[in-house]
């Protein structure tokens, strides 16, 4: 059984997919990394604040108000960048290349290798 956080996995599900620890650990550091960012943000802005409050009085509700609705969407925009990177990660641990981000929509969403996939019996894949 391989542990992802506090759920056990199975074996089979772990070999059929190389990668899924890793990715794991990617998401669980994207989600601390927004939960900092949202604790950070929201103690910086309020110190921010108050230190304007001599020339902008305002109550202390809105102080803590502006704080919390910033912080939330710098947090999110932090937690979907990466998540994003996690998810190219998997991408990449999967099917062993990356999406290309630049490509028109008419080519494929991924780069594939120079030379042909073969089956286990020998055909090859287009």
């Amino acid at each position: 059984m391989v542990n992802l956080g506090l759920t056990k996995v199975d074996d089979a599900l772990a070999g059929k997919h190389p990668g899924l620890q890793t990715y794991a650990a990617c998401q669980s550091r994207a989600f601390m990394k927004g939960t900092g960012s949202f604790i950070i943000g929201t103690a910086s802005l309020f110190f921010a604040q108050q230190a304007l409050q001599k020339r902008l009085p305002y109550p202390l509700q809105w102080n803590l108000l502006v704080s919390i609705l910033a912080s939330s969407v710098f947090s999110y925009s932090v937690t979907r960048w990466e998540t994003m990177k996690c998810t190219d990660l998997w991408v990449f641990l999967e099917k062993g290349g990356l999406p290309d981000s630049n490509s028109s929509k008419d080519g494929p969403s991924l780069t594939t290798p120079a030379d042909p996939k073969v089956t286990k019996y020998g055909d090859t894949m287009e």
